[in-house]
């Protein structure tokens, strides 16, 4: 331990593991040297099976609503998942430089005690995002109950019923843990990837490509607000968790190689799914429309009676396998804003609050797809804005991160970075100012998109671009890049540089 480290938690000290198949219990403190065997291709699947859902085609729908064409959406869904998910990838450097989760990791950007900040931001996006999934899956289950002739028209008590299965999976999942967790994503990529291929050939007949070639094409800024939505839906919304499982990377994996398997696993699904989604959404517009209230459910009424139930069974595995990720990452950082419970007891903390917004979604909200979308726009301008100063951070740095440091707030890192704190209330009430929420269900987000007016205004060309997320991430980065530089520097001046523990062993990326 360094002599700067001073005195230090029990948490902060190196975690102890005793089995891979084993609960675990590594919260937020370093992982061991012993821990950490994984190499950068195992990053594929916890990606790709989190992400490999079939709601991914409920974005073709979304993304038409921007008003452009079947090409113009093709490019912006894969030129946003590629996109975000690469930033993932650049951000799941800092777990593997740091062996600790992500919202510690942005510590040395943010202060010790100032990274709490953002870490409300993160939990609040986490515990959203699952939220939604667990929703989705909700909503599937009754209406496919329904088709089936399960239930009556009131599917009330099916939903409950959904509803409390659901969100027990997702808890005892994430409890369990990274290596449980790692398992697990083996048999349902396979599993998901396997019955996806039969969905995509069963309902290839209803794609009609004079209506879907048809579609008119539409503005720039229209293309762009697609994007963006795509962004915050698909790698901005896992951005705040991505160094949770490179974590566990070994002190010699590429950065390089981090950086492409976490791009390759997370948008390899997503830019497959969302472009059929295009396909089968601009084919039908009464599709489009349903997708809006029920995604998945909405999906399954193009299918035949006899695959209902392996459809029904594999989305809602792979949406769980989504939540549960998100519910684990969002139990780490609620360890870090200062609670000192079990990693286990955090994870189930979340779940509660899951199921408890779950049961309002689906019992109590009258759409899915305004307070969905909502969200992502409104969490994902400060989640952009951080992302920003973390890329920069993780490109200044030269060294891999003062571990222990990361733990005490009067260490190298200090207690609040000011600078930090201030570009991104900066980059937020600009980025903020550049959206605008336009859902009759969501009205308590009518407060943004007071900065429109100096663009055309609410109704203007631009004003469904939604660009305050993009704002934020570019001012964020340079702002911390240039103003924070000589601070990185300072920080490493002195700084041990033992030979497996130089960031440069990351093929340049941040050298």
């Amino acid at each position: 331990m360094s002599a700067q480290t001073g005195s230090l938690p029990a948490f902060g000290e190196p975690a102890k593991q005793a089995a891979s198949t084993s609960i675990e219990l590594t919260g937020i403190e370093i992982v061991g040297e012993a821990e950490r065997t994984a190499k950068p291709r195992n990053l594929f699947l916890p990606w790709f099976a989190s992400n490999i859902s079939v709601f991914g085609m409920a974005y073709g729908a979304w993304v038409l609503g921007f008003g452009i064409s079947f090409w113009q959406a093709t490019v912006v869904a894969i030129v946003g998942a590629i996109l975000s998910f690469a930033i993932c990838g650049v951000i799941a450097l800092g777990g593997k430089r740091g062996s600790v989760p992500t919202m510690v990791m942005s510590r040395s950007a943010f202060g010790v005690q100032g990274a709490k900040i953002p870490g409300v931001v993160s939990w609040l996006t986490s515990i959203g995002w699952e939220t939604s999934l667990a929703i989705t899956a909700v909503l599937a289950t009754a209406t496919v109950f329904e088709r089936l002739g399960w239930v009556g028209s009131d599917h009330t008590a099916i939903s409950i019923v959904a509803a409390i299965v659901v969100a027990v999976l997702i808890i005892l999942g994430a409890v369990a843990g990274y290596h449980i967790i790692m398992k697990m994503q083996a048999v349902l990529t396979w599993l998901t990837g396997f019955t996806t291929i039969i969905y995509v050939i069963l309902v290839v007949p209803s794609i009609d490509w004079d209506v879907l070639l048809a579609i008119p094409n539409g503005t720039v800024p229209a293309m762009i607000g697609g994007m963006t939505m795509v962004m915050t839906g698909m790698g901005l919304g896992w951005v705040n968790i991505a160094a949770d499982w490179s974590r566990y990377q070994a002190r010699e994996a590429k950065g390089g190689a981090i950086v492409f398997w976490n791009t390759v696993g997370g948008s390899l699904g997503p830019v497959v799914l969302i472009t059929f989604g295009l396909m089968l959404a601009g084919s039908s517009a009464d599709l489009s429309s349903a997708i809006g209230d029920d995604p998945v459910g909405a999906l399954a009424s193009l299918l035949p009676t006899w695959f209902l139930i392996p459809f029904l069974l594999t989305a809602i595995l792979s949406l769980l396998s989504g939540a549960i990720n998100g519910i684990y990452s969002s139990g780490l950082t609620l360890l870090t804003l200062g609670i000192h419970i079990p990693r286990p007891v955090a994870s189930l903390i979340d779940g509660v609050i899951l199921t408890l917004g779950t049961i309002y979604v689906v019992f109590f909200s009258p759409t899915f797809i305004g307070p969905f979308q909502s969200f992502l726009v409104t969490l994902g301008v400060p989640l952009a804005s951080w992302a920003g100063i973390m890329m920069a951070d993780i490109a200044l740095r030269k060294k891999s991160y003062d571990e222990f440091a990361l733990f005490n707030s009067s260490g190298r890192y200090g207690s609040f970075n000011w600078i930090s704190l201030g570009l991104m209330a900066v980059s937020c009430a600009i980025g903020w100012g550049l959206v605008v929420n336009g859902y009759s269900d969501a009205a308590w987000n009518d407060w943004q998109g007071y900065l429109l007016g100096l663009i055309g205004g609410r109704d203007g060309v631009w004003a469904a671009g939604n660009i305050g997320v993009i704002v934020a991430m570019a001012l964020s980065f340079v702002g911390y890049y240039g103003f924070c530089a000589g601070r990185v520097r300072g920080q490493e001046a002195g700084q041990a540089a033992a030979p497996d523990r130089e960031a440069g062993a990351d093929q340049g990326i941040g050298a």
